[in-house]
This record gives C-alpha cells, structure tokens and sequence, in this order.
C-alpha cells in the first residue's frame, strides 16, 4: 500500500494536482505561488517555463532546512530584447543555511548581469557568474566576522542548469551532479 506521503511525491512530480484529484484531505499548509508545505515536505504541483511546465518536491532531512532550490524562466538578462531561457539552482547547505540561501538571492542576478553585458549566454557568463558570487559572499563574511564568526564556517554545494537558445548548460561547484 502507498502511504500518503508517498501519494504526494509520486504525484507532485509527475504535475498532478491532488487537489484536483480529490486526495489532500486537508492537511496541507503554507499554500501559495511559490509552492505547499506539508511538514518536512515541499512542492509545487505545476508550474510553467519558456518550453513546457515543470514540477519540484524536497523531503527536509534536517530541522533547519540548509538546502535551497531555484527556477526561474524568461529573461536570462537584464535587456528586455536579450535572451530567454530556463534557470535551474539546487543549493545543498552545509553546517547552515547562511550560503544556500546567498546563492539563491544572487547567483542568477549575477547570470542575468553578465548576459546583459556579454549580449548572449555562454559557459563563460556562468563561470563570471559563480566567480562573482563568491566574491559578494567572502566580502560579507568579512563584513560579518567581527559580530557573526560562525558565518565563515558555513558553505553550500551549487549545481545549475540553464537552457537557453536551444543549449543546455550544467555548472556546479561541490559534490552535486547531474546526471
């Protein structure tokens, strides 16, 4: 017998709405655009990006969530006229959630800068990307050392995926792959 709890992975990803299928009994929480949570669970049933739609689901191992996830579809650049495309981010924390959360808020501001000012994508707008953002957050660590030292010891693997004029781009740092 499947568990309910499985009932939602299994449907989650494959964009089902259990709402729509009559199977949520109610006991979901936290509903909005963004995504549901249920716990130590969270999705988004179905969403849509430039080439189709798309659903995500995360179980939290830990209490504090370190993990952070990222999709954004449409300009891959600040210029309206510049490309389009699908960003993908997964943000798996390590000792807090301080760099995850870091690279969630800047790492695709900084693609979409480097696009704007390289007039395209490429695997060297990526790697500007990245380099970039480590930079913004060693300068906030040493911006917060004297008050918050901890910070220092916190980190976050970074595996991305970018479709953008019909290419597929994979970028990480860490030990997270895509397979």
């Amino acid at each position: 017998m499947v568990t309910p709890t499985w009932k939602k992975l299994v449907f989650s990803c494959w964009g089902l709405s259990l709402e729509r299928r009559g199977e949520n009994g109610g006991n979901r929480s936290g509903d909005d655009i963004s995504g549901r949570v249920d716990g130590l669970w969270w999705y988004k049933d179905l969403g849509c990006h430039v080439v189709g739609d798309f659903s995500m689901a995360v179980i939290q191992a830990n209490n504090v969530l370190e993990d952070q996830c990222q999709l954004e579809s449409g300009p891959m650049s600040s210029v309206e006229s510049g490309p389009q495309g699908t960003f993908v981010g997964v943000y798996d924390g390590h000792a807090g959630p301080e760099v995850s959360r870091f690279i969630r808020d800047r790492l695709f501001e900084n693609i979409k800068k480097f696009t704007s000012e390289n007039q395209e994508m490429s695997a060297d707008v990526i790697k500007q990307a990245y380099l970039k953002t480590e930079e913004e957050f060693l300068s906030l660590v040493k911006k917060q050392w004297e008050i918050k030292p901890q910070i220092a010891s916190v980190g976050s693997c970074c595996l991305v995926g970018i479709i953008c004029g019909g290419l597929l781009y994979i970028a990480n740092a860490g030990d997270s792959r895509a397979v």
